[in-house]
This record gives structure tokens, sequence and C-alpha cells, in this order.
């Protein structure tokens, strides 16, 4: 009766192990995948972030004459502002 026992004891431990084994297994599939997924999400970010082109801004300041009072504003390069002095009517666009 004692070897039956034995025997039983033996089989479950050895059944138990193959069992942590194939789990073992099957984690390790599973993290490899992941991190091949996170790569490829990483590539396919770099590669839509690369399509942009880079833009430069230059910012400008531009002080008010004395002679008049203008409020003008540099934007995109170009000048938008209004200017209450006579002379300057063709700044008003």
């Amino acid at each position: 009766m004692e070897e039956k026992v034995k025997d039983l004891t033996a089989w479950s431990v050895e059944q138990a192990l193959m069992h942590a084994d194939k789990a073992n297994k099957r984690a390790y599939v599973i993290i490899i995948m992941l991190i091949v997924a996170l790569l490829g999400s990483n590539a396919g970010w770099l590669y839509y972030e690369s399509q942009w082109e880079v833009v430069e801004t230059t910012e400008q300041r531009v002080d008010q004459q004395a002679d008049g009072d203008s409020s003008n504003t540099f934007v995109g390069g170009d000048l938008y502002g209004s200017t209450t002095d006579s002379n300057n009517d063709d700044n008003e666009k």
C-alpha cells in the first residue's frame, strides 16, 4: 500500500512540474511577443513623427515710435495692426 502512495505522489509531482514547465514556456512566449509589439509600436510612432517638417519660429519685437500712436504685431512674418498716425495709412490692412 505504501508503494502505491509513493508512486502516486511521485506521479503527481511529475505532473505538477510538467504543468509548471508548460506555463513557464507560455509566459516566455507572451513576454517576447509583448516586447516585439512594443518595439513595433515605437518604430511606428517614430516613422509617423518623422513625416512632419521641423518649423523654426523667430520672434520679432517692434518698438513704438515716439511721434505716432501705433499698435503693430508681427505674426508669421506678416504685419497686422492699426495706426492712428495719418502719415502711415498704408499700414492698415
